[in-house]
């Protein structure tokens, strides 16, 4: 087959696998072939030296591996190309959210033509559009042993990456999948109280660069959550203050039982 990497959706977080994969030399951009409807998104691929294409049987039948980073919606379309057009030896990697590998396999198979396809399914999130981003790899019932190594080096590339069971995803998608915006409504809250308390213009300057370097420092140490932040937290001080108002509303049992929350509505989606 002509490419290594033929990616059917050419959105965003396709263009920053993509990257990823180029920048880390993990595939050259004459390696990768990628279709999408939008002349926009096709342009921004053919930037990176990408070939593209309106139509995914110009990629399927001529990638070793695919990419399907399509919306759900269109499960139905983009596996009646697949089973049409695909074979029973390459691989399929999938970022649909909410699409289990077994639905994936059986919507191709359904076609009559690959009766067992070789499906890996990735959740990542959107930090991956920076090279920050965390991913779950679970492989499918037929899949075979090192389908999964493609994927690891190039969710691998823009993070990191873990393989793991498949009934782990929706804790995945509840942890690191929605845990971008649990930050994000932290620090609204936090510029909320800063330009109350006066900060004005620098609200949003104390609070992106605080929530940097909590995170980098978590990122650089082995302490746990909990360890650091008792060492912010002196006796009778400031700190303390903050956090026994936490504790009163009971903030810390309110984010377990949202993630859960999280967690169950990716279980419903998938069902």
């Amino acid at each position: 087959m002509k490419y290594e990497l033929g990616i059917l959706g050419a959105g965003n977080m396709a263009e920053a696998i993509a990257r990823a994969a180029i920048d880390k030399h993990i595939l050259r951009p004459e390696q990768i072939i990628a279709s999408d409807p939008s002349d926009q998104r096709r342009a921004a691929f053919s930037k990176l030296g990408i070939a593209t294409t309106q139509q995914n049987n110009e990629v399927i039948p001529n990638s070793k591996q695919l990419l399907i980073a399509v919306k759900p919606q269109i499960l139905d379309s983009v596996a009646a190309d697949l089973g049409q057009h695909g074979t029973k030896d390459q691989i399929i990697l999938s970022i649909m959210a909410g699409i289990t590998t077994d639905k994936l396999a059986q919507a191709i198979a359904s076609q009559g033509r690959i009766a067992k396809p070789r499906v890996i399914r990735i959740m990542p999130n959107t930090p991956l559009q920076i090279g920050a981003g965390m991913a779950g790899i679970a492989p499918g019932q037929h899949a075979q042993k090192g389908d999964e190594e493609l994927a690891l080096r190039l969710f691998g590339a823009a993070g990191r990456a873990i393989v793991l069971d498949e009934s782990l995803l929706d804790a995945v998608t509840a942890v690191s999948g929605s845990g971008p915006a649990y930050i994000f409504y932290l620090a609204q809250a936090m510029q909320h109280a800063a330009t109350e308390l006066g900060l004005g213009q620098h609200a949003d300057t104390f609070v992106r660069q605080t929530i940097l370097g909590a995170a980098q420092l978590l990122n650089a140490t082995d302490e746990t959550p909990a360890q650091l932040r008792h060492k912010v937290t002196s006796p009778g001080g400031t700190t303390e203050a903050a956090i026994d108002h936490l504790d009163k509303y009971q903030c810390s049992q309110v984010i377990t039982d949202a993630v859960k929350t999280a967690a169950r509505r990716s279980k419903q989606l998938g069902e």
